[in-house]
């Protein structure tokens, strides 16, 4: 007989847009429900719209001194205030005291974060831990609300590439990835596509609240292994660029000797993998600072025990 995991009931939920300020669909929706909140109200359920980083959305940048979605970690969090404490950190202190603190009882319950990619993404879920039974449930939930429309899960659980999100700070962490759309640009369709996301999120909250058993599930998950670098030349510019036989192909398989990218001279760069893997953020416009070409995953699956709401 499969084991039944008890959750309490899910009371404080925020949404949060303009994490990265030129990542407009997150920052439209969350203005939007702060005037309209009729949409996401839930009952017996806080629902919070927040925009996190105002400074960078007024701007229209991803951040103005340093990424907020890198800032949430035990040392950040504990800088001293001063003059020098970059704007980000200093942001990310007092989100942590409204929605944390981080790790602790009073956290809030769930945070979504609302993100977009120039990646040819499509709607992405991001996991932060494959034990969390509720937000695999969730994730099981909102797949199967969206159908046919795909959505993949990105597993971002990796000893050394993982890092503290903004999200974090929340018992329950959610990130929500969808593209492509360029930096500083709303697209209708992709607009669409998160909002009704974030709208299935919430289902799944009520009606988990409400009692609904959830049955014991399985998701498809792409695990994050490494992080791929652009070719580079003696003065340590790009020597090549994305083959288009990757460009816009997140989660199909790169298998070995697959091109992977190109010259100006034409020369081809293969994959000299082992296994095939399933690159994602391919040519990601924010991540060119980052050095970062695309990431690499493997495709696997994990499960979740049967779910149940132990306290009204």
């Amino acid at each position: 007989m499969a084991l039944s995991s008890g959750v309490s009931a899910i009371r404080r939920v925020a949404i949060f847009g303009g994490t990265h300020g030129n990542e407009l669909s997150g920052v439209f929706l969350v203005k939007h429900w702060l005037k309209h909140p009729g949409e996401i109200a839930r009952p017996g359920v806080e629902v919070r719209p927040f925009i996190t980083n105002p400074k960078a959305v007024e701007k229209c940048v991803r951040y103005i001194d340093t990424d907020l979605n890198r800032v949430f970690d035990s040392q950040s969090l504990s800088r001293q205030n001063s003059a020098k404490v970059p704007y980000e950190i200093a942001q990310a202190q007092e989100i942590n005291s409204i929605f944390g603190p981080r790790g602790s009882n009073d956290a809030y319950d769930v945070i979504l974060d609302l993100h977009n990619t120039t990646s040819n993404m499509g709607a992405t879920l991001i996991l932060e831990n494959s034990k969390d039974d509720f937000t695999i449930q969730m994730f099981h939930f909102i797949q199967k609300s969206l159908a046919p429309v795909p959505c993949s899960v990105l597993l971002i659980e990796h000893p050394k590439l993982k890092y503290a999100t903004t999200r974090s700070i929340a018992k329950h962490a959610v990130g929500i990835e969808v593209g492509p759309q360029p930096q500083g640009v709303i697209r209708a369709d992709i607009l669409e596509k998160m909002r009704r996301i974030l709208i299935h999120a919430l289902d799944f909250m009520h009606h988990f609240n409400e009692g609904k058993e959830f049955p014991p599930c399985s998701i498809e998950v792409f695990k994050i292994l490494e992080q791929t670098s652009y070719p580079r030349n003696k003065d340590g510019e790009p020597s090549a660029v994305i083959h288009p036989n990757l460009q816009d192909r997140d989660w199909t398989a790169l298998n070995p000797g697959d091109p992977m990218f190109i010259t100006m001279g034409g020369e081809v760069i293969p994959y000299q993998g082992e296994n095939t893997v399933y690159p994602t953020f391919v040519n990601e416009a924010a991540y060119y600072e980052k050095d970062l070409a695309f990431v690499t995953t493997q495709k696997t699956t994990i499960s979740a025990e049967s779910l149940h709401c132990k306290s009204a």
